[in-house]
């Protein structure tokens, strides 16, 4: 039998949709609108430019890069050609680039004009690399010279190989920041990701009709996969921008009359803080989508209130599921604050002890998964594979509790645990508590070296734009909800949180700010 015959790839969801729905407006980035003929034509003729410069099957291809036509242009393209797409942070420095493109085998590296010096320098590092290709950018920019124009192998035409890959090839390899030394390259097939994309589309309520803004950063799983790849799979409208500010937001969403945007809870806080909210017209927003964080349950309520057309979903997952895992819809958002809710479609989770037996409602214990979503392991690193799928479950490594309706509630990643005096505190739980006195827009709750306790409970508050908070109203407020080795030992005031380009808050970098704290 002919393999074409039941194939099913990353690739074939946008030919699909190109034929089904040729017109529509397929991708819209800056001056650049696509139909979907339009996307789905440019992708190939990319795909035709460059098998011509050696690009194939099984070949890995990284990108560094902002959201923008050209850097959906080329996913979909390597997807075509079987090729394995290497999506690099753009927050790293050279060093950690190099060792991303020498570790992945990367042939290539794509990247936009904003990027470039980076990548010479990381190229540098990495000698098995033989080509660097230019994008184009949301804004226009000029080609950087000495890199393949991708511009210009789209305008070149051609057609592509006429073989590609298998539904159970892999397709990207994306590197997780963790809190090891060096990141692990988690291996997700085709097969993997779409089973994902089935997931998202039934309990997420994404649908063909959409009209979603993409302003998270694509090289990250949750846009990438959570979002635009199941959009292009229904046929939805797609506006990327690399901007995920308030001000540019609300201007796409009035333009582009957007039913459907996702973003961190930080992000949403940004917007509901932005002078211009209250003058913009949201009218068309519809379906609101959060992950990365809990949505603290008074920011979930000022939502609510200010935005009350907007249903909200809250999203768990990571890298190594590709990447939803579990989902709490809008109908249990208030009913089940704090929640990550309860498995999606095709994935089995439990909450486990050490000896992987269920844990009792209320009891902490890890979260592990079985999916068809599931990475194959970590790339050239069969020592990290096998622990994390140890016992025949995948391993999570974030602790957490399960009612007796089966919601899960995340407490903590396992390496966040704040150990103080002898007890375990969740730094959400302090969060959250925090959260609740008037004046706080941004909370983060993280452990600094103490000289009796061993680890000690430092928040770091940001206050609203027209509050006056001190450390002793913080406190009070804290006792009054917490149990006392809860309570913060001390609070430090900021004006902002430092946050990746993902929106999360980085609390690694928070500890090491504050390492000193009690010295």
């Amino acid at each position: 039998m002919d393999p074409r015959l039941r194939r099913q790839t990353l690739a074939d969801t946008l030919r699909r949709s190109a034929e089904r729905v040729p017109d529509r407006l397929g991708l819209a980035c800056g001056a650049t609108r696509w139909s979907y003929r339009q996307f789905h034509a440019a992708s190939e003729r990319l795909a035709a430019g460059l098998a011509g410069r050696g690009i194939g099957r099984g070949d890995r291809v990284a990108v560094l890069a902002r959201n923008s036509h050209g850097f959906v242009a080329l996913r979909y393209a390597l997807m075509r050609l079987g090729a394995v797409m290497v999506p690099i942070n753009f927050m790293l420095q050279p060093d950690d680039v190099a060792f991303i493109l020498e570790h992945s085998g990367a042939r290539a590296l794509a990247c936009d004009s904003g990027m470039a010096e980076v990548a010479r320098k990381a190229a540098a590092g990495a000698p098995g690399l033989s080509d660097l290709l230019w994008l184009p950018s949301e804004e226009e920019t000029a080609p950087v010279e000495g890199m393949t124009n991708v511009l210009e192998l789209i305008e070149a035409g051609g057609e592509p190989p006429s073989d590609g890959p298998e539904s159970f090839d892999v397709a990207q390899i994306v590197y997780t920041s963790g809190t090891e030394s060096r990141p692990k390259g988690v291996q997700l097939t085709h097969d993997a990701i779409l089973w994902q994309y089935v997931s998202c589309m039934v309990d997420a309520a994404l649908a063909g009709d959409d009209v979603t803004i993409h302003a998270l950063p694509l090289y990250h799983c949750a846009q990438l996969d959570v979002f635009l790849g199941p959009s292009i799979y229904a046929g939805g409208v797609n506006v990327v921008t690399a901007r995920p500010v308030p001000d540019n937001i609300f201007r796409l969403i009035e333009q582009s009359h957007a039913t459907s945007f996702f973003a961190p809870p930080t992000v949403w806080i940004a917007m509901l803080r932005a002078p211009g909210f209250d003058g913009a017209d949201l009218s068309s927003l519809q379906k609101g989508y959060y992950g990365a964080s809990i949505m603290p349950v008074e920011v979930m309520r000022e939502m609510a209130r200010r935005m009350p057309k907007v249903r909200l979903w809250n999203l768990y997952g990571q890298t190594e599921i590709a990447p939803l895992a579990t989902l709490l819809g809008p109908e249990d958002q208030l009913r089940k604050p704090g929640s990550c809710g309860r498995p999606v479609l095709n994935v089995e989770t439990r909450v486990v002890d050490d000896q992987m037996r269920d844990v009792a409602p209320g009891e902490v214990g890890e979260i592990v998964h079985r999916s068809p979503h599931l990475m194959t392991g970590y790339y050239r690193d069969e020592k990290r594979t096998a622990e994390a799928f140890r016992g025949g479950w995948f391993h999570s490594g974030d602790l957490a509790t399960i009612d007796e309706e089966g919601y899960i509630s995340v407490v903590d990643r396992m390496k966040d645990m704040i150990k103080s005096g002898g007890e375990n505190v969740a730094s959400r739980e302090v969060e959250e508590a925090i959260y609740r006195l008037d004046g706080v827009s941004e909370v983060a709750v993280i452990s600094a070296p103490h000289p009796h306790w061993v680890e000690a409970v430092v928040a770091v508050v940001v206050p609203k734009a027209d509050a006056t908070l001190t450390e002793s109203q913080v406190l009070d407020h804290a006792h009054a909800t917490l149990a006392s080795f809860k309570v913060p030992k001390r609070v430090v005031f900021a004006e902002a949180l430092p946050k990746n380009p993902s929106g999360k808050i980085l609390k690694r970098q928070l500890r090491e700010e504050h390492v000193g704290e009690f010295a």
